[in-house]
């Protein structure tokens, strides 16, 4: 589903993204994890092209992200992307924020985009909140009906860039249990988390990056019992010690 071959990115004479190169595959949950300026963000926001590379190749389903002919607003409406801080609009009614993209981009009737946004809204357990504003509800909640209407879009895949980083401590399970859920429905992800208690559940492979290089890309099984790098090694012993 997401390809990524030789991916190199700088910004300026500074190089935040090294020959990074792995895959994920239909169904399949990669878990993209590393110390704070690894490239973690960086890297997820090529695969949609929110971030553009200098070198390699991204494929999102056989279209390639960086050439110039492909129309990334078409490919970013086949691919979810929820963010740190939510990304709401404001000044619109959480339906209104899950149908106007249904209606703007994809075409759809504000009756159709409706019915498909509160379905999913009632999915992540918000239906009771329809009518409210962003700035009503907490940021649990927040980020809840961000994940609805990403898939009310009815992506071909999802990614998560640090989706809990901006949640207090007791509303990040509500999202994550939310995240869960789409995992065992088998859909296709790509999550930038320090959240490795959701690595361990359900991802099937953990991508390890530090200073724009993937050091590790394996197993969960493999990274958790035994990374193969001193890096890797390091960054676990520091995360699960605390």
């Amino acid at each position: 589903m997401i390809e990524m071959k030789d991916v190199s990115k700088w910004y300026g004479s500074f190089q935040v993204l090294t020959d990074c190169t792995t895959q994920v595959a239909k169904g399949e949950v990669v878990v993209v994890c590393g110390p704070s300026g690894s490239g973690k963000s960086t890297l997820i926001k090529t695969v949609n092209g929110l971030e553009p590379f200098q070198k390699g190749q991204i494929l999102v389903d056989g279209v390639s992200v960086g050439d110039a002919k492909t129309n990334l607003s078409k490919l970013r409406a086949r691919i979810g992307m929820v963010f740190q801080n939510f990304e709401l609009f404001p000044h619109l009614s959480i339906r209104q924020n899950l149908t106007i993209g249904q209606v703007k981009v994809l075409g759809r009737s504000e009756d159709e985009a409706t019915e498909k946004g509160l379905k999913y809204l009632d999915r992540v357990g918000l239906i009771a909140q329809k009518d409210k504003f962003p700035g009503q509800l907490s940021g649990g909640q927040q980020q809840r009906v961000a994940i609805a209407r990403a898939l009310s879009m009815d992506p071909i895949a999802m990614l998560f860039d640090e989706p809990t980083s901006a949640l207090d401590p007791e509303m990040i399970n509500e999202v994550l249990d939310v995240m869960v859920g789409l995992a065992q429905e088998g859909m296709t992800m790509m999550v930038v988390t320090h959240e490795m208690g959701f690595a361990r559940k359900v991802a099937n492979r953990v991508v390890f990056m530090d200073r724009g290089h993937i050091v590790e890309d394996c197993t969960k099984d493999e990274f958790f019992g035994a990374p193969r790098s001193e890096r890797a090694r390091d960054f676990l012993a520091k995360i699960i010690t605390h």
